[in-house]
C-alpha cells in the first residue's frame, strides 16, 4: 500500500512539472495562461508518446511528431507554434528538473515532457 501511495505521489509530482514546464512555454509563445490546461495537455502528450514510442524504429520519431500534434491540437498557432512550445518546455522542463533534483535532491521526473 505504501509503494502503491509513494507511485501514486510520484506520478502527481511528474505531471505537474510537465505541465508547469509546458505552461510556461506555452504562457511565453501564445500568452495562455491556464496552468490546468497545459497539465491535461501534458497528460494526453504522454498518453500520445506512450501509444506510439514502442514502434520499432520510427517509433521515436512518430512519438515525438504525435506530442508535437497534441500540443498544436490544444494550443493556437500552427505545427511551427507547436514545436517552439515543445522545444521551450523541455528546456523549462530541464531548468525545473535541475533545481528539484539537483538543488532540493526530490530526485522526480517530469511527465509529459520527452526527455525531462
Amino acid at each position: 500500500m505504501v509503494a502503491l501511495v509513494g507511485s501514486l505521489v510520484a506520478f502527481v509530482v511528474a505531471l505537474l512539472v510537465g505541465g508547469l514546464a509546458i505552461f510556461a512555454s506555452a504562457r511565453v509563445i501564445v500568452d495562455v495562461e491556464d496552468y490546468s490546461y497545459a497539465t491535461v495537455t501534458a497528460l494526453l502528450g504522454a498518453i500520445a508518446w506512450a501509444l506510439t514510442s514502442w514502434i520499432p524504429l520510427l517509433g521515436p520519431i512518430l512519438a515525438l511528431i504525435a506530442w508535437i500534434w497534441v500540443i498544436n491540437w490544444r494550443y493556437p498557432g500552427g505545427w511551427g507554434t507547436a514545436a517552439a512550445i515543445g522545444f521551450i518546455a523541455w528546456l523549462a522542463a530541464l531548468a525545473i528538473l535541475f533545481v528539484l533534483n539537483t538543488v532540493l535532491r526530490l530526485g522526480v521526473g517530469a511527465f509529459g515532457v520527452p526527455g525531462a
